[in-house]
């Protein structure tokens, strides 16, 4: 009764309070707020400014780990024919990483006060604020911190000499994969290909994922004569 009752301060911190909302949250969540300005998530301005990033920071850091893993490779006596396949190897591994997070972990029913709190950190503002777009991309410092396990697991299931290869590649695919999804969101593309999916982005994901309590949550609104659709993944 108490969780049902509880209302949401959006003008106060938003991660400590959603947990309150119980079983209410997942309504609340796949309510979206469309603005371009984002909530603030944590009272602790250091919280809060890990929890923004731009579009680029992604690839200006990235990137260069990309290439320093797969020269390692190279230096370790992997040719440019094998690392190419390896690479691939990389961002499959990558693919199916992602679809793993969304399927079972970003887009899973929550309602007690911890696993409320820690899917909206993890996803659910995305949900709740579309167009913010500080928050659209992975912030480095929590990538970096995943990418740990991810090193062991790959290093467990390849060579010693492989494995950077097969990192490379997968970092190489998660930097492809933010840059598109923030571009799905916020870029405004001309070819055609790309406007289609674009367009079918929402509904894509939503059969893939069987998210009922996500279907048909595609809001419009016009903004300075200018109509915004807004589509979540």
């Amino acid at each position: 009764m108490v969780a049902q009752e509880f209302s949401v301060d959006l003008s106060k911190p938003l991660v400590f309070q959603v947990g309150h909302l119980g079983e209410a949250y997942q309504e609340w969540v796949h309510q979206p707020i469309v603005c371009k300005e984002g909530p603030r998530l944590f009272e602790n301005h250091i919280m809060e400014l890990l929890t923004r990033t731009k579009w680029w920071v992604i690839p200006v850091v990235w990137l260069p780990v990309v290439s320093w893993y797969l020269l390692k490779a190279i230096r370790m006596g992997i040719s440019i024919h094998e690392a190419a396949p390896l690479v691939m190897v990389g961002v499959l591994a990558w693919s199916l990483l992602e679809y793993s997070l969304h399927r079972f972990l970003f887009h899973m029913n929550t309602k007690s006060y911890w696993t409320n709190t820690v899917h909206y950190m993890l996803h659910g503002c995305h949900h709740k604020h579309p167009m913010d777009g500080l928050r659209l991309v992975f912030p480095p410092a929590a990538t970096a911190i995943l990418c740990v396990p991810f090193w062991g697991l790959i290093r467990l299931m390849s060579t010693p000499a492989a494995t950077p290869a097969i990192f490379s590649g997968s970092l190489l695919g998660y930097v492809i994969y933010d840059c598109t999804h923030y571009y799905l969101h916020h870029g405004s593309p001309s070819n055609l290909p790309v406007k289609n999916l674009k367009n079918s982005d929402q509904r894509v994901w939503d059969h893939i994922f069987i998210v009922g309590c996500c279907a048909g949550n595609i809001a419009t609104t016009t903004e300075n004569s200018e109509e915004w659709l807004i589509l979540f993944t």
